[in-house]
């Protein structure tokens, strides 16, 4: 699978449930965790820390 495919993956991943996206890019730490909060808050923002982790 190629590097676009993968983050096209990613990003659709994203779409439907970030913190899961972000675990499988970043693994288990800080940035999982406050996904899963700005999550739990609010969704766009969790959508928006994913994505940004996942293109940048």
């Amino acid at each position: 699978m190629a590097v676009t495919e993968q983050k096209l993956l990613l990003v659709i991943i994203a779409i439907l449930l970030p913190p899961l996206a972000v675990g499988l890019k970043e693994g288990v730490g800080g940035h999982l965790f406050l996904n899963i909060v700005l999550w739990l808050l609010f969704y766009i923002p969790g959508l928006l820390h994913a994505l940004y982790l996942i293109l940048k």
